[in-house]
């Protein structure tokens, strides 16, 4: 194998990589972000399980934010839930951040 084969495959093994925690980190944000609307709407138990596997799945779509903004806003008008899009929004953000955090940290720990 030679220099240049190497360097290829090292790339190619990074860019798995970083596909990996991106993935992971979308799944994860969908997952705290969709346990914040679900405690929001007093969902409990199988209920709020049932709630955030759904937005898990969400990540496997690859659905855009405002999508799942969208459907936590539906959500909480059929549940009677007064919350500001701003604030649904604003969620998003913060559930974005904490999965960013977790995943990097996780990898860390990992990596040894």
């Amino acid at each position: 194998m030679t220099m240049f084969d190497e360097r290829e495959r090292a790339f190619e093994n990074l860019f798995v990589h970083e596909e990996e925690l991106r993935f992971l980190a979308l799944a994860r944000r969908n997952q705290l972000f969709a346990r914040w609307a679900a405690e929001q709407m007093g969902l409990r138990g199988p209920q709020l399980n049932e709630y955030v596997r759904s937005f898990t799945t969400s990540a496997v779509r690859s659905e855009p934010e405002h999508a799942l903004v969208d459907r936590v806003r539906a959500d909480f008008i059929a549940e009677g839930v007064d919350t500001p899009e701003r604030s649904i929004e604003a969620a998003l953000s913060v559930a974005a951040a904490a999965a960013a955090r977790q995943v990097r940290t996780e990898a860390r720990v990992q990596a040894g």
